[in-house]
């Protein structure tokens, strides 16, 4: 028997709600881009992130995804605010404290040239509006793998070791990557990638924080 679950990806962009609902004339929403019903994001990607965005009608599978006790891998690019050293690294990928909560170990690496547009799969360009500029202060990429998803979570590990976030791109769910997508595009999955995704998820097990 198939299912008739939906499941698809998303490539984001900057200034879309990961939502249907338009709150505010400010942001767009899902809605703009994506003419498909009964599906809903998977977790959050924040209305200043882009990148890699899922989508399903499927409650199991968005739910195991969703719970941080499960600990599936997302992988982000991370531009910042000067150049991150060892003691900066180190503390990413042990746990730092944000607000009343310790961050779970994570893999951080420092990208040393920017992310190209044959390492994104033909997908990174410039975005729009451009990120702010500060003559003499130097930026950096990091790539970051977590398994967790609290609010802003990037964003507030990197402002605690000192290195403010100015761009964050979502490049991985699992086993999941843009491969090609351009901005504002959206694709169904293959049967193999839900394959691989259900099996994956499914038999992840539960694990206490």
């Amino acid at each position: 028997m198939t299912s008739d679950h939906k499941y698809i990806i998303f490539h984001k962009p900057y200034g879309v709600l990961s939502q249907f609902t338009q709150e505010s004339p400010k942001h767009s929403t899902l809605k703009d881009y994506i003419q498909v019903p009964d599906v809903y994001p998977v977790g959050r990607l924040d209305w200043d992130s882009e990148g890699l965005l899922l989508l399903t009608s499927d409650g199991l599978l968005q739910h195991r995804l969703s719970n941080p006790r499960f600990g599936h891998k997302r992988t982000y690019w991370v531009q910042v605010e000067h150049i991150p050293d060892a003691e900066a690294i180190n503390k990413l990928c042990t746990g730092v404290e944000i607000q009343d909560y310790r961050t779970r170990p994570a893999e951080v690496r420092l990208l040393f040239e920017e992310p190209t547009v044959s390492d994104a799969c033909g997908w990174l360009r410039d975005r729009h509006p451009p990120i702010r500029f500060r003559k003499n202060i130097p930026t950096a990429w990091l790539e970051m793998t977590l398994t967790e998803g609290k609010n802003r979570q990037v964003r507030r590990m990197t402002a605690a070791v000192g290195f403010p976030t100015l761009r964050l791109i979502r490049v991985s769910i699992a086993h999941l990557q843009l491969n090609g997508l351009q901005l504002g595009e959206w694709r169904e999955l293959t049967p193999a990638d839900i394959k691989i995704l259900k099996k994956s998820v499914l038999a992840k097990k539960y694990t206490l924080s």
